[in-house]
């Protein structure tokens, strides 16, 4: 590899680049300590730097190429809805759902968005947080969940709130803390709206009444 195709190689690789370089600079600072021991510290600190810095777009790179790592669904997660007119659009997540932070009796709590769930449903902890009691009489349901069926008592959420999506008196299904480990928007909000869809990646949601005025 002659000299042109080696800069043409680092070129298209810029964090390995950065790290030689860094190195390059540490070496080099080791030689100089004796005869300029000032510029010897200068150029360390630099090379650590260079080195601290790689290392660090290392690991964001690596975040964003590992779709179900807990770093790239953290990243992830600070992508909000937005509201375009009446719409509240979602965009899809790295791991291939729909994910919005709703106010739940006005407490804040993480939902996935999830078409094959009859009920909206959350955790004990969750209900206990936002103060939401079983109904009075409830015998409880069986619920099919990803871990398995559970027994859910049902209860009345008093409000559900993101973007422009406004539920209330909205029947909630409570599932054990240790069986429920995702709280989730089913049909029975869904079901309230004037329509919904899947676009480019996105999942537009759209108010009863909303539509009614298109």
């Amino acid at each position: 590899m002659n000299l042109g195709e080696l800069s043409e190689f680092l070129y298209q690789k810029p964090l390995m680049a950065l790290t030689i370089a860094a190195i390059l600079v540490s070496i080099l600072a080791g030689m100089l300590t004796v005869r300029y021991p000032r510029l010897s510290h200068g150029l360390r600190n630099t090379s650590y730097l260079g080195l601290t810095a790689a290392l660090l777009l290392t690991v964001a790179s690596l975040a964003g190429n590992a779709h179900r790592s807990d770093a790239a669904l953290w990243l992830d997660q600070l992508r909000p809805a937005t509201v375009q007119g009446a719409q509240t659009v979602l965009p899809l997540r790295t791991d291939g759902h729909f994910w919005v932070e709703a106010q739940l009796n006005g407490q804040p709590v993480n939902f996935l968005i999830d078409t094959g769930a009859t009920y909206t449903g959350i955790s004990q902890s969750v209900a206990q947080r936002a103060g939401i009691l079983p109904d009075q009489g409830d015998q409880g349901v069986m619920l099919d969940t990803a871990n398995g069926t559970i027994v859910a008592r049902m209860a009345t959420a008093g409000s559900l709130r993101f973007g422009s999506i406004e539920a209330n008196a909205l029947p909630v299904a409570i599932g054990p803390d240790n069986e429920v480990e995702t709280n989730v928007i089913g049909m029975n909000l869904l079901s309230q709206l004037g329509s919904w869809r899947v676009e480019n990646n996105q999942l537009i949601l759209v108010p009863r009444a909303a539509a009614s005025d298109e």
